[in-house]
């Protein structure tokens, strides 16, 4: 027990138990017995009352506070409790719930500021790394040509292309790193209107017939013709969200692999899939494949082509529209992305579907 907590406690008895000695004294009847009696006992009783409740009303509820205070002090919010420390009897609760409620709101505030710092800095080595590529490559190609090989037609013809063909890749690059931010930071806003999402899918599907056949990738599409499928969105965003999985779905797959892209109608929403059944991708990437730049390795190796930042644009459009986009997946059986669009009711039906 503190040493100032014990001298009150003995201060405020001896006062109490003269007072009642006092008291008893101007009795006549009392004798000095009683009045010695009275004193002991007071005194003994007022000082156990009086240093309990200093202690654990007062002092204790102050020295937890201090602490709490000495931590703030020292920027060393690890060990501080999620619940209030003050007894329920204490004077003191609410100063203690109020600091004790501040120190958790710094620590919180300090644990978002390490996690933007360690983002940050992730953030800046991946695109320096993306940028270095196709800087490097170019630089490579163009001091190639400057050394003399430009005189060669054969090779300057071969190198430009390639030369032209790295900075296409850069100018993508700073695109879709600019329509990122833009999305991010509501510059680029939502056109939302009217059409027929099994005509968009089927407009995907025929531009990247040619990719799919390179790789003898079949697409095939899983459709109730009978049925309408007309959304309200924002078309030409709804028609990249669509390009970027299905493309996934054909470079990420097996040579000869397939994959199926199905619309469903799920009461007033329609549900699209895309199916793969390529490597699949492991259950510890499958929380940061929508982050900017993220790769899984070997499967989604930078080889494939892209510039890691397709599957954060899909997120963010999905989002602009209140959807968002799911994703399970096994390994070595494939990966499913997807999504839902609102369904517009009395609509024409489905047109029919050509042979892909």
């Amino acid at each position: 027990m503190p040493t100032g907590s014990l001298s009150i406690s003995f201060l405020l008895a001896i006062a109490i138990s003269g007072l009642v000695t006092l008291f008893l004294f101007l009795i006549p009847s009392s004798t000095v017995t009683t009045l010695w009696a009275a004193l002991f006992l007071s005194f003994s009783i007022s000082y156990l009352l009086i240093s309990i409740s200093l202690e654990f009303l007062v002092f204790r509820e102050i020295g937890n506070i201090y602490g709490l205070l000495e931590k703030i002090q020292k920027k060393d919010l690890t060990e501080i409790p999620k619940k209030s420390l003050s007894s329920t009897l204490s004077p003191l609760k609410n100063i203690n719930r109020v600091i004790n409620s501040y120190a958790l709101a710094r620590q919180r505030e300090i644990e978002t500021l390490q996690k933007n710092e360690e983002f940050r800095r992730e953030f800046i080595a991946d695109i320096s790394h993306e940028f270095k590529t196709p800087i490097f490559a170019t630089q490579g190609y163009i001091h190639t040509l400057l050394d003399g090989a430009i005189d060669d037609k054969q090779v300057r013809m071969k190198f430009l292309k390639k030369a032209a063909k790295s900075l296409d890749s850069l100018d993508h690059l700073v695109q879709d790193l600019l329509t990122l931010n833009q999305m991010e930071t509501g510059v680029i806003k939502f056109n939302f209107s009217e059409f027929d999402l099994l005509e968009l899918v089927i407009e995907v599907i025929e531009e990247l017939e040619y990719k799919a056949g390179k790789r003898e990738v079949k697409i095939t599409l899983e459709v109730d013709q009978a049925k309408s499928y007309f959304t309200l969105a924002d078309q030409k965003k709804i028609y990249r969200v669509c390009q970027n999985l299905i493309f996934n779905a054909v470079v990420y797959n097996h040579n000869g692999g397939e994959v199926k892209v199905c619309l469903k109608l799920n009461k007033n929403q329609i549900q699209v899939e895309i199916k793969d059944n390529g490597p699949g991708i492991p259950p510890e990437d499958l929380k940061r494949i929508f982050e900017r730049f993220y790769r899984v390795e070997k499967s989604r190796s930078k080889g494939k082509g892209g510039t890691g930042l397709g599957l954060a644009i899909v997120k963010h459009i999905l989002e602009g529209h209140k959807s968002k986009i799911s994703v399970t997946s096994v390994l070595g059986q494939g990966s499913i992305f997807s999504f839902e669009l609102p369904l517009e009711k009395e609509k024409k039906k489905g047109v029919p579907i050509e042979a892909i």
